[in-house]
Parts: C-alpha cells; structure tokens; sequence
C-alpha cells in the first residue's frame, strides 16, 4: 500500500460533516465542505492552466487559510510544494524560487512590490497567484479567492502516486538553502499516520481504513501552529492535523504573540499547540502567569515542540495551568522524523535532552561504525526506513546526509548523540554550529561571509549565545582591519541590507585574534565562551 495526501484528503473529506471547520483564520472559517470545493477547484485550475505533475509551486505568504488550501490543492493536482521564508531579501528569494524551478508562486499582497522586482528574474515562473482580497495589486497576477471559486468542486479522477513530492527548503552550513525532498508515501510512514512506537496506535491498512477510522472518531483534534507554516513544524503538523480530519488555526500577527494565541486557544477549544522551544514556550507561560485565570486552556491535550529543546521549569509552568496536558519533545529535522521523543506531564518529566530512541535510528561515529548503546561513545543519529529521497538538484551534499551503511539507506542530519543501555537518546547538539533564534535557523557562516565584505572586518564569527526572548542571540565576533574602529550599528545595518533581518546579528564585539587553525577552522566553542563573557552573561 502507498500513500498519497492528495488521496488521504479526498477521502477524509468525503467522511467528515461538511460543516466541520477546517481552516480558522480571526473571524472567518473555512468549513471542511469548502475546503474540499475550493481545493478541487485549485486543483483543477493549475492543471487547465498547463501544470503537469511534479510541477513545483512556491508559497511565498504568512500563515493563512490560503496556505493549506494551497497545499491541499498541490497534493490533489500532483504538485510539489515548496517553502519560501517570507523574510528573505531579494537575492535570498530569487535563489529558492530559481533553484527549485518552480512555475506557480502563491503569494500575499503584502509582497506585491518584491514580486514585481522578482519577475524578470524569474522566466520559468508561469503564474503568479496572488492571495487578496479583492483586486491583485500586481498587474499581471491571478487572484487566489477567484480561482478557488470557479468550478463545482468535484473531487479530481486522476490517479496518484506515493511518490509524489513535498519539498521542504532548509538552511545549509554554507549559507545557500537546500530542498530537501520528501515522498508522500516516506512523510505519512514516518510520522503523520499518527501511529508510532510512542502513540501506541495501529497503522491504518488503506486509505479506506484511515477514512473510516476518522469517520467513526468524528474527525480529529484543533491545531493552533504557532510557528510558521513556512517551516517544517508549522507546516508537518498542519499536514498531520487535516489528514486525521481535524481544523488547523492560524493567527494574523506578523510576530508571536502568546495573549493571542491563548485567547484563539479559549475560542476555538483549540487542543493541540505546536511551537518551536523556549522562545514560544517562554511567552506562552508568561502570559498565563501574568493574567491568572484570563484564559480558559483546559481544552488542550498537547503542546509539541520540534527542532529546538525546552526547559524542564518552563514545562513544570505551564503544567501548573493545566496539569491534564501532555508536552512533547519530537527530536527530528527537516531530513527526518522520529529520531526520538520526551514527553512531560503533571505526572513526571524526562531529564532534558534525553528521549526515547525510535524503532529505526541507530548511532553512528564520524567514519560510520555503529555506536553500541551504553558504550559511552559519542555519534551522529541516524535513521533507516522512511526517510526524505535527498537534496533537490544537490547529489553530493545527498550522499553526504543520506549515507548508505552495510546495505541500508540513512538520514543523518549532523545531530551528536549518546545512545545509552535503557534504549533512551542523549541529544548533546548539532554537530554544525547552528543556531536557533526564535524558531529561525541561522548558519553563522552565511552572516560571516556577509561581515567579511566590510572593508573595516579582517574575519568574523559568528554564534549563539543564550537568551531570554530569542532562545539564542545571535552574536558575531569580529577581527577588526588593522586602524579600524567598530561602529556597531553600522555594521548591523550592512548585513540587513544583504540578508533576512532575523540573520542580523542582534550584539557585535571584537576580538584581537578570531585564532584560527592552521586549516582554517575557527574554535567555535571557544569564541562563543569569550561573546557570553563579554555579555556578561553566565
């Protein structure tokens, strides 16, 4: 059996009360009735218009009904959805929309003046639909709203495969995004069935079976992504969440806000949470703590929280509120799931960083030998079974992180890890030095290359150090040119100009020597204890 979710969302669609909400954005709601026409609808259009599958479509918007109906649509028509971070700058956007040749761009209006300035840039682009709410401001868009309107919204016949893509565009160590491909049938087998060794659920057979499981259940829970649907924890668990049937909430904010979040939470009975750490996790409880009483959050049964590590304390806090909730650690990465999870409860909590080892991750040393549990011995996890394809258009850095070992295909993002005796995971960090700034990823040598063109910085690194609103700070450490003065804001407003403003570095301080060894590498640890003591930060 293969799965598709162009499939899954025909069928649950066709089990669930037409008036079940789907999409809830402020005052308005998309019913699952709607859903299931306007995507059909969409569906249709991009295939009249001259899309042929695997045709990929660039999502280049806020959080907002249109961006899972845009992918509901993509998923039915045989399309690969691709990622685009909306705080790129120009050459940042025309890089993912070039290098992933997509021919369809979504877009919001609020981005109307960088589409204009993208489009010469950009001949394989075939459409731009702009989503709006009345006329596009952009003279040669298609409105959204108007195309998934026009049609009857019956449901395609057009037969689809398991290995039809989903891209999902990362960071990469050297600054230049890489799409990293994940089959339908590998992102439902990995984790989105919902039936994994933690969950203790049997798999569905069929597509079928998955129906009338959601039928019988009467469709599934209220998902409130607090982080961006353009990244893998927002979209992954909006995915999850429509294909058992359930209604996914977005908020219209450009910037987290824990008061509306907790306030949408009370209104639409929302019972699960996914956020990206501590720097969600943190407002979340402040907020609570601040207003005893203001929110009513007892209809939350999880909060998730995927690619960063939370604190015990804050946890215990938000337990405090509502000690029926359970919290979830998932350790993953955009090249993977299911490497491990830690779940909280008023009950008890797992230390920090130590997780449950899924059924198909292994450790591995640099020179790929198997790290046996309990031995003490540090290595990259890695897991087997369903797994991404690799990098879109990038087979060197694929057959770097998904190695073949004794006969069997891993993925292996760069995550150090302990295996030890009880079966459990040890997370010790990411062997590339990024860092995690609000949910954004940061890799310090995009922001050092950047530094390195002003004429006053001989080198610079640049690292994370730890934070109360950010999680992690990011922090560049600089040599200044021999007679160079720093001017700190000046160089902060260089590196704005040339990349997204959450890359910025938020302090710069300078160093004598950034010490590098003779080939070339920088101590990275080293430099990170020197920015904290120059904070004056513990």
């Amino acid at each position: 059996m293969t799965w598709n979710y162009g499939d899954i969302y025909d069928a649950v669609g066709a089990v669930l009360a037409p008036e079940k909400p789907c999409l809830i954005h402020e005052d308005r709601v998309v019913t699952w009735g709607e859903f299931n026409r306007r995507t059909n609808n969409l569906a249709r259009r991009f295939l009249n218009r001259g899309a042929q599958a695997s045709d990929k479509v660039a999502f280049y918007l806020r959080n907002h009904p249109a961006y899972m109906e845009g992918v509901a649509a993509c998923f039915k028509a045989r399309l690969t959805h691709v990622n685009v971070n909306y705080r790129y700058v120009a050459d940042e956007l025309w890089y993912i929309l070039d290098n992933s040749d997509s021919k369809i761009v979504i877009y919001g209006s609020e981005f109307a003046e960088q589409v204009r300035g993208l489009r010469e840039r950009l001949p394989k682009v075939e459409m731009w639909l702009e989503v709006c709410d009345a006329t596009p401001e952009v003279e040669f868009a298609v409105s959204f709203d108007e195309l998934a309107e026009i049609g009857d919204g019956a449901p395609l016949d057009i037969p689809r495969s398991g290995d039809d893509m989903i891209f999902l565009y990362t960071g990469g160590t050297t600054g230049m995004p890489k799409g990293v491909m994940w089959a339908h049938d590998d992102h439902w087998l990995a984790g989105a069935a919902g039936a994994t060794p933690a969950t203790n659920m049997v798999p569905p057979k069929s597509v079928a079976e998955h129906a009338a499981n959601v039928k019988a259940a009467g469709g599934g829970g209220v998902l409130l992504p607090c982080c961006p649907l353009m990244h893998g924890t927002g979209l992954f668990t909006a995915i999850g969440s429509l294909a058992q049937g359930g209604a996914v909430v977005t908020m219209a904010g450009h910037s987290f806000d824990a008061a509306e979040a907790w306030t949408q939470v009370a209104r639409h009975k929302v019972t699960g949470l996914a956020i990206v750490g501590d720097a969600f996790a943190k407002p979340l409880l402040r907020a609570l703590d601040d207003e005893q009483g203001r929110y009513d959050i007892s209809s939350v049964v999880s909060i998730i929280s995927s690619g960063v590590m939370w604190s015990p304390e804050v946890k215990k806090g938000l337990l405090r509120h509502n000690p029926k909730m359970v919290l979830i650690d998932s350790f993953g990465a955009s090249e993977a799931m299911g490497f491990g999870r830690s779940d909280t409860t008023a009950d008890g909590t797992t230390e920090v960083a130590k997780f449950t080892l899924g059924p198909f991750c292994k450790v591995f040393t640099e020179d790929l030998r198997e790290v046996k549990p309990g031995s003490g011995e540090v290595g990259f996890v890695a897991r087997s079974g369903a797994i991404p394809r690799g990098y879109y258009k990038d087979p060197e850095k694929t057959a770097k992180t998904f190695p073949v070992i004794d006969g069997v295909r891993y993925s292996m993002p760069g995550d150090y890890c302990r295996p030890e005796a009880d079966g459990t995971l040890t997370l010790l960090g990411r062997g590339s030095v990024c860092i995690n700034t609000a949910g954004e990823k940061v890799y310090p040598e995009e922001v050092e290359e950047v530094l390195k063109e002003h004429e006053a910085v001989h080198d610079a690194l640049v690292v994370g150090v730890p934070d109360e609103k950010w999680g992690q700070m990011v922090t560049a450490v600089i040599q200044m040119e021999r007679g160079a003065a720093l001017d700190e804001e000046a160089l902060r407003e260089f590196v704005r100009k040339r990349l997204a403003g959450y890359k910025t570095p938020k302090r710069i301080i300078t160093i004598e020597s950034i010490g590098r060894a003779s080939n070339g590498k920088a101590d990275y640890k080293g430099v990170t204890a020197y920015a904290k003591q120059a904070l004056g930060i513990a």
